[in-house]
């Protein structure tokens, strides 16, 4: 279970205006901002749920994940993932969850993704029977086999998620967090790992945390969805109440952009 209390977290950020004069004052003295991506945020989500956590770009949701990860440490509140504070008990807590970035690569570039894959086993500390096990079965559902001796960067963008997919499951995590996992595929390829993430989640019963601004995503996967804006959660509903209570709208994109409106994001 996902639990979250009161989490806020600011930046710094850096202003200057344009021009050479402004760029060589900027030498001496900066001028900086403070953003607040997360503003008293709470939410929880129980094991085996598939949420959708949507909002507009700077809402927070890759911060949130970040933070649900170990990767970031919040200025303030709490946050238990199965019981473990994520940025505290890192090391055990990254041995039990699976991270996508659609826009980052856990894999190595330049070498044939078999060889990443077998780097994970050895960072994960997964033993031969269980790796070889879940090898199997992941290049089974997601397609890999043509793909195992191939350098990550000769990859199309929908092999290379499906790979990303599959090396952030290999040492059997229980809660998946996938932020933006279609950006930029194909429909065939979108079709594909929608497939494969419900079949996941009902064999398995994997817990998986969604950001994505593709409402088909959303659509087909989640059950509930959270809505933040401006670092603030403003809605927690099924997708069922969400779109009934957006009558007129047509297209999923028209009932994203009502949603944000109403809410003022």
């Amino acid at each position: 279970m996902i639990q979250v209390e009161h989490l806020t977290k600011s930046y710094r950020v850096s202003r200057r205006s344009g021009g050479l004069i402004k760029a060589v004052a900027a030498l001496g003295k900066r001028d900086t901002e403070r953003v607040v991506a997360l503003d008293d945020l709470s939410f929880t989500v129980s094991d085996g749920e598939i949420v959708g956590y949507i909002g507009p770009n700077g809402a927070g949701k890759s911060t949130t994940i970040k933070i649900l990860s170990g990767i970031l440490t919040p200025d303030s509140g709490e946050c238990l993932v199965d019981g473990r504070v994520p940025w505290r008990e890192r090391k055990r807590h990254v041995a039990r969850i699976g991270v996508v970035f659609g826009q980052r690569s856990q894999l190595w570039w330049d070498v044939p993704v078999i060889d990443s894959f077998d780097l994970l086993k050895d960072i994960y500390r997964v033993d031969a029977s269980r790796y070889k096990k879940n090898l199997d079965e992941l290049t089974g559902l997601l397609d890999l086999e043509t793909l195992l001796r191939t350098p990550a960067r000769q990859l199309s963008l929908g092999q290379r998620m499906r790979c990303e997919v599959a090396a952030a499951l290999l040492h059997d995590p229980d809660l998946l967090f996938l932020d933006e996992p279609t950006i930029g595929l194909d429909a065939v390829s979108k079709l594909a790992l929608r497939k494969f993430i419900l079949e996941r989640n009902r064999a398995r019963g994997t817990t998986v945390l969604l950001t994505t601004h593709d409402m088909q995503d959303i659509e087909a996967l989640a059950t509930r969805v959270l809505l933040i804006g401006r670092g603030k959660l403003l809605l927690d509903g099924s997708f069922e109440d969400v779109r009934a209570s957006l009558p007129g709208t047509g297209s999923l994109d028209e009932m994203a952009a009502a949603l944000y409106r109403r809410y003022g994001v």
